[in-house]
């Protein structure tokens, strides 16, 4: 759990993708759809750690909570009464999650494991745009599937989500940029 090179358990998050992130060592273990903070109260970037740890903590805050050390207030990875929020940015800076995915990763996580929050910028709402690289990106719109974006973009799915590295091929959200090889 300590080590943040080598071994042990580690959080990334992406909120320009509203993604989560949990690794083992260099790992991935699995890939969680999130909801982020609003523009007004965001979820700070940095690198954290957990510091506390609640079995229902109620209300907003879902079935468990994960308490962050960021500085300047009381933000955490929690569970929510409202599961359409996911994918959005709407919290004031706490990183949201369904309470299922929440209670599957709770036991994995101790006191201390590390947490790097982080903006990884794509294009805006363009649908097809070019990056940096030469290659394109899609933003998911509601209702599309991998399936639909491949066909559409003449891909295999396999390259979409190795290109991706998508943990759950099932489980795309509107807003996320998908990267097209």
């Amino acid at each position: 759990m300590t080590n943040k090179r080598g071994g042990g358990s580690r959080i990334k998050i992406n909120t320009v993708a509203r993604r989560l992130h949990h690794y083992n060592g260099d790992r991935l273990i699995k890939e969680y759809p999130v909801a982020v903070g609003k523009p007004s109260t965001p979820t700070p970037p940095g690198d954290y750690h957990i510091k506390n740890k609640i079995v229902n903590p109620g209300g907003m805050l879902g079935t468990r909570w994960m308490g962050m050390s960021i500085p300047g207030g009381n933000y955490g990875i929690h569970g929510t009464n409202n599961p359409s929020s996911i994918g959005q940015a709407v919290s004031h800076g706490c990183v949201r999650m369904y309470n299922h995915h929440v209670e599957e990763l709770f036991p994995q996580i101790s006191i201390g494991t590390p947490v790097h929050i982080y903006a990884r910028s794509g294009p805006s709402s363009n649908p097809a745009h070019k990056t940096g690289g030469g290659g394109k990106t899609y933003t998911v719109k509601p209702g599309d599937t991998l399936w639909q974006i491949a066909q559409s973009f003449n891909v295999s799915l396999e390259a979409l989500v190795a290109a991706n590295n998508l943990a759950d091929p099932d489980r795309i959200v509107p807003g996320q940029v998908i990267v097209i090889p």
